[in-house]
């Protein structure tokens, strides 16, 4: 695991993207503060820049250091989830500008494997996490699943194996920093 955490982070801090295994589906990603790299991801899923993307952080301590004011609420969020779970926040920080939705947001998750933990960790930035399907196709369960396109289309595949066997994505919860909270993906 150590080799492949070395071989994406050389990836990411040269703009490149990689295809990784997460905490839910098989991802594209790149370094989630190089506006760069967050062109490519849109490009290659063929997806309009106004469609935001999902941003992954190692801990708590990196998520605070991301988004101007995290409520309270995110904590008991993040603690009794049953499943991954990404939240939209209000008024991210320190992310590359094309990764902010127009409203001033950003969906942000705090990684749940360890892999993901390890790489983010060892590259102390975010990195962007969608899934490696074009925009509109089916997202795939398993790595066989990915289309050529996207597999051609990265600059570096993760050799590890599938370790979640029936995979789905992470439910999504938008809480706003006036106390709104709203379900967008159970």
């Amino acid at each position: 695991m150590t080799e492949e955490i070395n071989n994406c982070i050389k990836v990411l801090q040269e703009g490149r993207l990689i295809l990784y295994p997460t905490d839910t589906v098989w991802g594209i990603g790149c370094d989630a503060t190089n506006p760069e790299a967050v062109k490519k991801v849109y490009a290659l899923k063929k997806r309009e820049d106004t469609k935001a993307l999902i941003c992954l952080v190692a801990n708590q301590a990196m998520l605070e250091r991301h988004v101007k004011a995290v409520p309270d609420v995110a904590y008991d969020i993040m603690d009794l989830a049953t499943k991954p779970t990404t939240i939209v926040f209000d008024e991210p920080m320190r992310v590359a500008s094309n990764l902010i939705a127009e409203d001033n947001t950003l969906a942000i998750r705090v990684a749940s494997d360890k892999f993901c933990q390890y790489l983010i960790n060892k590259f102390k930035k975010p990195i962007v996490s969608t899934s490696a399907n074009i925009s509109g196709h089916p997202t795939p369960k398993q790595f066989k699943d990915i289309e050529e396109e996207i597999l051609k289309g990265v600059d570096y595949v993760v050799n590890l194996p599938d370790e979640n066997i029936n995979p789905s994505p992470s439910s999504i919860i938008k809480l706003s920093n006036d106390g709104q909270v709203k379900v967008i993906r159970e």
